[in-house]
Formats: structure tokens, C-alpha cells, sequence
């Protein structure tokens, strides 16, 4: 077999083509055909997507040779098997990572991070409540936490499953917070932002993705909204005179922005920007899932995607009859420069559901639009 370098990717691979590439091993499974012969079945994975290979021969030698999470490069057929692409496996050696670059087979954020980090300090700069400010601040100036956010990805299969996928989807959450907040000014914006930056910051710890990602021991017993809330308490407790109620509001965020008991929320939202951090949240992921697989399949023919088993649907894609004047894609969120002006002294609020500003870049120079006080909805404590 040949030098260790990626050749093809997942999304490049034709049928009838042979392949001798490097690939990570996703998982690994022996079964038992028909006729009493073990085979294996491959998940194998790049940054461009995911195949199915399969070894009908000298099964436990190779078993012998890998384990999940290993890179193994793969001399391999590709066929089409019941309309997916397979690849045969007919040789394959394990590859050392240091041999490898990682970045070829984890997808990773179109965003570099640092124009993610030049955005989120742009963010916490426009922010007038300080205790609100020094929260975020005791996460994100953290070195070691910032690490693991931003590499972390948002979810294991729904969205943004790639490196880097947990800050994008937050800084995008941001965005139509800020949007939010300036149509409808009684909307605490500070607090909105708070909640879309910490909503779901326990997938840190619920979720693995040094190799290939999946879900932690923690993750599995715990969950990201219970660690999450954990998490925010601890950062809490190292600030001094943080109010009492912020805290609530802030840990009633993360427990609510699921929405409803069935899709894994302790709690239903109870408050405006609970309501809102519920629906934005849900906005963002399902725009990022409908758009990658849609993308997945950019050679298939036809107007409709493959089905989609979590969505329970196909998605139409076009006749391409029409031509449209730019193509559709998924778009990072941009964040003007931040302001050159300085910004007012910050003044102390009692109620923290009240609207602390509208700025971000240059649309977010104060305006102390005090206009309403959104109030919490008090009686169901279900």
C-alpha cells in the first residue's frame, strides 16, 4: 500500500473506483452472515462525510489490527448497494495520528475562530449590565473553557457537527437575539444574549470529539442543561454580589430552551426571553440541519433529497429550471466593527427584565431604549 496521505475523500468516491485512502473509524461491528462467515461492517469518516465498508474476508486478522477512533488506511471497491456507496475493503494497516492532519477527517467551521472570537468580544463589549458581563467574561477570558468551546461541535447528528460548531450556532443565536431585541424593545437584550451565549455550554463536557463525536459518560447520565446549569452556578459563585434573581433567570434559560418536557426541557420557558431564546435556538439548528443535508447531496438527481429520518421528510431542492440569481448556502453571521465612541457609564437595575441597549458593531451604540419591562408570567409552576 502506499504513502500515508489522503487521497480521495468520502464525497469524491464513484462507484466502480478503487480506493487507497486513510479514513477514521467511526465504529466497527462483527456479525455473522447467512452462511456462518463473520464479516465486518466500517463506518468510516473524513471531513467531507461518511461510508459504509465492509470485509467478508480474514475477518478477526483484521479486526486484530484496529480499534474504533484509529485511522486505518484502506485499500477498498466502491460499489453502490442498495442506493448507498460501499466501500469493499480488501487490505487495510493502522495509521499513528501523528501521521495524519486531523483537520482531514473531522468537518470543521467554515469560520475561522478568530473572526468567532473578534465577534464575541465585540458582543460582550456592547453589553450594559456588568454582572451580566463579568459572567460571560468568567467563561469566555478563560483560556482552557474558550478551548473547549470553541473546538466543541453543537450536537452529535442534528447540527453544526463539526469543530468549531458549538460557538458558531451561539454566535448565531446572538445575532437573532439582537434582531429580537431591537424590533420588540421591551425585550431585555443583555439577558436574551446571556441566554444565547450559555444555552447550550454543558455540551463541553456532554459531548467527545477528540476523534470521531459522541457523547460522554456525563453527557449520557446528565445531559448538556443539567451540566450547563452546573456550570453557570459555579462561575456564580467566584463573582461577588451577583443578584439573586439574575442567577434564576439565567439558569431558568438553560432549563427551558429546549421548550417542552418531551424534547428533554426540565422546565417550559416562563419568561419573555425564555420564550424567545426557546424559538431562536430551534430557528438556527433547523436551518443548519435542513441545509446540510441538502448539501450532502449536491450529484443526486432529481428535485428531492434523500429522506430524512429525524425530520421525517424529503426536501425539495429545485428543478434548476429557474436559475436563480446567487445560490442558497448556509451564511456565518457577520458582526460589524466594533464602536469607536465611548460607551456611558453603566448604571445598576434592580429589574434585569428590562431592555439594556441594542447595540452590536456599529448597530449597537447605545440606546437605552427603556421602554417597557417585560414581566414573568407567574401562576403555572409545573
Amino acid at each position: 500500500m502506499s504513502q500515508n496521505t489522503k487521497t480521495i475523500y468520502v464525497n469524491q468516491i464513484k462507484e466502480r473506483d478503487r480506493v487507497e485512502s486513510i479514513f477514521l473509524v467511526r465504529d466497527k461491528i462483527t456479525a455473522m452472515a447467512k452462511n456462518g462467515k463473520p464479516y465486518m461492517t466500517l463506518k468510516m469518516m473524513d471531513r467531507s462525510g461518511e461510508v459504509e465498508g465492509r470485509i467478508w474476508d480474514q475477518v478477526d486478522y483484521f479486526s486484530s489490527l484496529f480499534e474504533k477512533d484509529d485511522f486505518i488506511l484502506v485499500n477498498a471497491k466502491a460499489s453502490v448497494y442498495m442506493g448507498k456507496m460501499q466501500l469493499i475493503v480488501q487490505d487495510l494497516k493502522k495509521i499513528e495520528e501523528n501521521l495524519v492532519n486531523l483537520g482531514d477527517f473531522l468537518p470543521v467551521s467554515q469560520r475561522s475562530i478568530a473572526d468567532m472570537r473578534h465577534e464575541l468580544d465585540g458582543i460582550m463589549e456592547s453589553l450594559t449590565n456588568h454582572h451580566i458581563e463579568a459572567l460571560l467574561r468568567a467563561f469566555f477570558d478563560d483560556p482552557a473553557f474558550f478551548a473547549l468551546y470553541s473546538r466543541a461541535p453543537a450536537a452529535k447528528a442534528m447540527h453544526h457537527v463539526f469543530l468549531g460548531g458549538l460557538l458558531e450556532h451561539s454566535l448565531a443565536v446572538v445575532g437573532l437575539a439582537v434582531d429580537v431585541a431591537v424590533r420588540y424593545p421591551q425585550v431585555n437584550r443583555d439577558l436574551l444574549i446571556c441566554g444565547a451565549l450559555l444555552h447550550d455550554v454543558g455540551k463541553v463536557n456532554e459531548l467527545s470529539y477528540q476523534r470521531s463525536f459522541d457523547y460522554t459518560d456525563e453527557g449520557k447520565l446528565l445531559g448538556h442543561i443539567v451540566i450547563g446549569v452546573q456550570m453557570v452556578e459555579d462561575r456564580i459563585r467566584q463573582l461577588s454580589d451577583f443578584p439573586d434573581e439574575l442567577s434564576m433567570l439565567i439558569k431558568h434559560l438553560l432549563l427551558s430552551h429546549h421548550g417542552q418536557y418531551d424534547f428533554g426541557s426540565p422546565k417550559r420557558p416562563k419568561f419573555l426571553e425564555a420564550v424567545i431564546l426557546n424559538f431562536i435556538d430551534d430557528l438556527d439548528s433547523k436551518i443548519n440541519g435542513v441545509q446540510t443535508h441538502i448539501d450532502k447531496e449536491p450529484d443526486k438527481e432529481g428535485n428531492w433529497t434523500n429522506y430524512h429520518r429525524l425530520y421525517d421528510r424529503y426536501f425539495y431542492k429545485g428543478s434548476g429550471s429557474a436559475e436563480p440569481t446567487e445560490k442558497i448556502v448556509s451564511a456565518p453571521v457577520k458582526t460589524p466593527p466594533l464602536p469607536t465612541e465611548k460607551r456611558p457609564a453603566r448604571t445598576e437595575r434592580k429589574n434585569y427584565n428590562k431592555p439594556l441597549g441594542t447595540n452590536l458593531g456599529d448597530q449597537l451604540r447605545e440606546k437605552n431604549l427603556d421602554l417597557f419591562s417585560s414581566t414573568t408570567e407567574k401562576g403555572e409552576n409545573s
